[in-house]
This record gives structure tokens, C-alpha cells and sequence, in this order.
């Protein structure tokens, strides 16, 4: 399994690589794996195929809901932040979401 992270002029950036059966990975992942969603992050599964002309993932919040089959899981900034501390304002109507 490959954990990876977007990097915008980068592209896909080699995070950690290992297999989750081996203990010595598996606690190198999860440690990977928790280090990226405490700096904001969030995880995505890709899933096969193209549906319509777009890739799908599964989102996940820690590495036990990543499906054991999976290649690789990507790991991408939140929209704002990522810390979830900040107030969201709707900019054409100035309210508080």
C-alpha cells in the first residue's frame, strides 16, 4: 500500500509505503496515516473504474476503513483549514454556516 499526497505542481508525492499484513509497516502506516489527518488532511480511497467520466474515492478517517485490497491512499488538503475551528461565512448572503 502507498500513501500519497497531492501537492499542487507536484503532482503525487511518495508519503510511505509498506504492507499493512507485516506489523513493522502496519505501525509505520498508521503513525503516517494519523500524522496527515492532525495536519489537516483528508484520506481518499481511490475506487476502480470511471464512472461517467470521473474517478470516485472512498473517504476515510483512520486506516482500519481502508479496504485491504486497496493500492494506495491519497491524501489531499481540506477546502479551509482543515482544523474545522474556523467560522464558515457564506460570502453572497454574509451568513454564519
Amino acid at each position: 500500500m502507498k500513501f500519497l499526497r497531492l501537492k499542487p505542481g507536484f503532482g503525487e508525492v511518495l508519503l510511505a509505503e509498506g504492507d499493512p499484513r507485516v506489523d513493522a509497516d502496519l505501525e509505520r502506516l498508521e503513525r503516517e496515516f494519523r500524522r496527515q489527518l492532525d495536519a489537516g488532511m483528508w484520506a481518499g480511497v481511490p475506487l476502480s473504474g470511471v464512472r461517467n467520466g470521473r474517478r470516485e474515492a472512498l473517504l476515510v478517517s483512520n486506516l482500519a476503513e481502508v479496504p485491504p485490497d486497496a493500492e494506495a491512499v491519497i491524501f489531499f488538503p481540506r477546502a479551509q483549514g482543515g482544523d474545522g475551528s474556523s467560522e464558515q461565512r457564506c460570502s453572497r448572503r454574509g451568513r454564519t454556516l
